[in-house]
């Protein structure tokens, strides 16, 4: 692998991302479409429903699908503009090759494929079977996730197969599994509505999962009270009973003074701790030293207001605890988890009509991504692929000898660094842009020009396809049957309303004829996705993530199905625990242990200042889909570095001027947007874009030792101003890397 083969903005001018607006008039046949597609929406977690406009096998437009249930119509700015995405004149039509000195022309599927397949071949037989590498991505349908499990264990046979939502769940998933033996959120979003105390922890509901934000409201319509824990001052918390700004990277910390609060105040459920738990000595002996002094001194929140926080949720009746990225992505994510789940289980408020706890799943199919088997230590029905009665059975399933099926592998982070080692030559990707999501990209990128073959699936050239050999034009959500799992848990329909444009295919199809030359097309016989689903259904059966009582008919009749749903007749599960049985060995809901620990990197003399990093309302995760949709760029065109005013005066900054943000591993320079909304030692860059304009350049490779989740919210970092006031937004062209 050689870096470019031509300028980076040779590239972008041929593929971009460039900016797609609906025509003035609007596309043609919108008003008279042929047909109105109900779907789901292709971003986030909450997978709203929606019903798309089609006209002459186009995507024309769209319209509310006010039936179902989650969403009853609404959608996000994302979500009404999603549909922009397949009339794009970014969309790949055919494969591409790399030919050096000319960027990447046109090839046929045969050339491509023989390319891919000779070389797969070449890697391994040379280097060994693990040499090559699989990136997969939870924006997939389950079908297509399961697909990428079995793809990379039975037609590649090698270990080191992981996912982007190694960037989303995978800390959210492991506090579960310790505490429940089970990864899901408890309870569907309709409970919230009768819960008289939320508490939103690391979770920008309002502009990341905005349809959400219904839910929350209608509880604060019955005078629900509303706790936020963020170091901003986000939408959500400027209407709260209560925000508790957290130092970032000390979120155990505060969860563990307020289970001391609890215990000290015995607002505890004795019952239900005596009953239906274990270890729960163990856990506030853990926290016996943690007082409200010691949490704020800590934390840098106001003794006071902790001690609040703690009584409203220790009287509550019903309660609902909601959490997301921010206090996951961290080195102690598991901690920050197991804390939450410490404070739900102390009150035994769980199990029970209006009572809950949930993980906000942030991509599309996190959900159901993360169960069924491209995870690198995973196979479907959310097993564990080093445990011999997981591996036996799912070995029986696929047809194959359980010594033939590989172990656990590396995760995505581990992948680049196995790059870096020489241990890993070969890579395919799909519906993942690691140059952009993953952190320390100038690192991520120097593994990708040390590769020797990389093959990218997708439907529009992202920043890290720009690096490929071979690149196989995929599919839209659209333009595939499938299911997909929404947060709540809820299995809906993915309905293939157009076919994929010019001589792009199907995701589903690319994956069928490589497995075929491959020599495994025995193992890969499929008619159509509802097949490849039904496998899914056997595979899944008996382990946690049980869907086997679901099928395409259900779903279609009950507008989704919650697992586990382990028998035809079973009607699914919306509320997890009400019979107060776990998943785990004993049956009980198990107490952990979650002590408070400093973060991978802390501020000193020369990085005095934390960086934190995350979302805004008009982006999707690494912008591949939406910094090509006019609106939604216009919305929010570039990363802005937010700054305090009191912190901005400190370094003489000004609105706008251009800041050079440095820490260990690079540096980036942003326009200032001084707010008073976020802590005075933190700053916050959303991590959207690409390029020079990457906030990934700056962030830590430090894991999660548990989760190998990396530390994105945390990094010390040094403010330079630059004395140079930014262009107005609409000039800055910066939809594009550079």
């Amino acid at each position: 692998m050689a870096k470019l083969p031509v300028s980076e903005q040779n590239i972008i001018t041929q593929f971009g991302p460039h900016k797609n607006y609906t025509p003035k008039d609007g596309y043609e046949g919108r008003d008279e479409p042929d047909e109105l597609v109900k779907t789901h929406c292709c971003f986030c977690g909450m997978q709203c429903g929606i019903q798309l406009s089609v006209k002459d096998n186009k995507v024309v437009g769209f319209e509310p699908w006010m039936e179902f249930p989650f969403n009853e119509g609404r959608l996000c700015p994302k979500g009404v503009q999603r549909y922009l995405q397949n009339n794009h004149p970014d969309r790949l039509l055919s494969p591409l090759k790399r030919v050096e000195g000319q960027g990447f022309v046109p090839t046929s599927w045969d050339d491509a494929m023989g390319k891919t397949v000779s070389e797969i071949k070449r890697i391994q037989e040379k280097y060994g079977n693990d040499a090559f590498s699989v990136l997969s991505g939870v924006s997939l349908t389950n079908e297509k996730s399961y697909l990428m499990g079995k793809f990379a264990r039975v037609a590649l046979k090698t270990k080191n197969l992981d996912y982007n939502g190694r960037l989303c769940m995978v800390s959210a998933g492991a506090g579960n599994k310790k505490a429940f033996g089970l990864d899901r959120g408890s309870n569907n979003y309709s409970d919230l509505e009768y819960a008289e105390v939320i508490i939103v922890a690391g979770a920008n509901v309002s502009e990341t999962f905005p349809t959400l934000t219904h839910w929350i409201w209608k509880a604060r319509d019955r005078g629900a009270k509303l706790i936020v824990i963020d170091p901003r001052i986000i939408p959500l918390a400027r209407t709260a009973d209560l925000h508790l700004d957290v130092r970032p990277g000390t979120d155990s910390a505060l969860y563990g003074a307020m289970l001391k609060y609890l215990v000290d105040h015995d607002m505890l459920d004795h019952d239900f701790i005596d009953n239906h738990t274990s270890g729960f000595q163990e856990t506030i002996d853990a926290v016996k030293e943690y007082t409200l002094e010691w949490a704020e001194e800590v934390t840098g929140i106001k003794k006071e207001k902790i001690e609040q926080a703690a009584r409203l949720w220790g009287k509550a009746k019903t309660s609902f605890l909601l959490h997301a990225r921010g206090i996951e992505h961290h080195s102690k994510g598991v901690d920050n988890v197991l804390g939450c789940i410490n404070l739900v289980l102390a009150t035994g408020r769980i199990g029970r009509p209006y009572c809950g706890y949930a993980t906000i799943t942030g991509q599309g199919n996190g959900q159901g991504g993360r169960e069924h088997g491209h995870k690198c230590d995973q196979l479907p029905g959310n097993r564990d692929i080093e445990n011999p009665e997981h591996r036996k059975y799912i070995s029986e399933v696929w047809g194959i000898n359980e010594k033939d099926l590989p172990g656990k592998g590396l995760s995505a982070y581990e992948i680049i660094e196995a790059i870096h080692r020489g241990e890993i030559k070969g890579l395919l990707s799909i519906c993942f842009n690691p140059l952009v999501s993953l952190p320390n990209s100038n690192y991520v990128r120097e593994a990708l020009e040390k590769l020797e073959f990389y093959v990218c699936i997708d439907f529009f050239l992202n920043e890290t396809a720009r690096h490929a050999d071979i690149v196989l034009a995929g599919s839209l959500q659209e333009e595939e049957e499938g299911t997909t799992t929404s947060a709540e848990g809820r299995v809906i329909r993915i309905r293939q309303a157009v076919t994929p444009p010019g001589d792009a295919r199907t995701d589903t199809s690319i994956i069928l004829e490589l497995a075929k030359r491959l020599g495994v097309k025995d193992k890969f016989t499929y008619d159509n996705s509802e097949a490849v689903f039904n496998e899914l259904r056997v595979a899944s059966k008996g382990g946690t993530a049980d869907y086997y009582g679901i099928t395409y008919q259900r779903v279609e009749d009950e507008m989704g199905v919650f697992w586990p749903c382990p028998e035809i007749g079973h009607p699914g599960t919306p509320r997890l625990w009400e019979d107060k049985k776990f998943r785990t060995a004993d049956e009980r809901a198990h107490f952990n242990p979650a002590p408070y620990k400093l973060p991978g990197e802390v501020p000193n003399a020369d990085y005095p200042v934390i960086l934190t990093t995350g979302r805004v309302v008009s982006q999707y995760l690494s912008g591949t889909q939406t910094r090509r949709i006019g609106k939604l760029v216009d919305q929010y065109p570039e990363p802005l570095l937010e700054i305090h005013p009191n912190l901005a005066q400190q370094y003489g900054i000004k609105q706008r001027e251009l800041i050079k943000v440095t820490t260990r591993r690079g540096e980036g320079i942003f326009p200032a947007n001084i707010v008073e909304t976020i802590r005075e030692d933190t700053v916050f860059i959303p991590y959207h874009w690409s390029g020079k304009k990457s906030a990934n350049q700056l962030t830590t490779g430090e894991l999660d030792p548990i989760s190998k989740i990396p530390e994105f919210k945390v990094c010390a970092c040094h403010l330079e101003p630059l004395h140079e006031i930014a262009p107005p937004s609409n000039e800055s062209l910066a939809y594009a890397s550079v």
